[in-house]
C-alpha cells in the first residue's frame, strides 16, 4: 500500500468523491489504516465530513466499524452521533459496532420510569 494512496483515498472520503475512493479501495488501499501523519480513519473522517454515501461504502468494503479514530477522539458510532446520521448509526450497527447509550433526548426520566413501573404492579 503506498501512503500516497491511502491520503488521496482519506481526502476523496472527505470530499464526498465516491468513484476515487472506490478506485482506491479496488487498488487495495486498506480501510482501515490510520495514517500516522492523520491520526484519523478514512470512515470517521467520512462520517464527521456528513458523506454518508462513502461512510457505508467503506463499510461494505470491510471497515471496523468500530474502529476509533485518534484524531477525532471517536469511533464511528460516536462520529454519526456528532453530526446527526441516525440512519448511518443503524448500519454501522448491522456491521457490528459497539451500540451507544440512546441521545439525552431520548432516554426517558427516572420518574417516567418508576411510573410505568408502579402502574405495571398495580395491575
Amino acid at each position: 500500500m503506498s501512503g500516497g494512496n491511502w491520503k488521496e483515498m482519506f481526502n476523496a472520503a472527505v470530499e464526498g468523491d465516491l468513484a476515487l475512493v472506490e478506485y482506491h479501495v479496488r487498488a487495495g488501499v486498506d480501510v482501515n489504516y490510520a495514517h500516522p501523519e492523520f491520526l484519523s480513519t478514512p470512515l470517521v473522517a467520512a462520517i464527521l465530513a456528513g458523506q454518508e454515501a462513502v461512510a457505508r461504502y467503506l463499510l461494505q468494503s470491510g471497515a471496523n466499524p468500530d474502529l476509533p479514530s485518534e484524531f477525532d477522539s471517536a469511533t464511528p458510532m460516536l462520529a454519526a452521533r456528532r453530526v446527526g446520521l441516525p440512519a448511518l448509526e443503524e448500519a454501522l450497527l448491522r456491521a457490528g459496532a459497539t451500540p451507544l447509550p440512546p441521545p439525552v433526548g431520548k432516554r426517558r426520566r427516572l420518574g417516567g420510569w418508576l411510573g410505568d413501573w408502579f402502574a405495571g404492579a398495580k395491575a
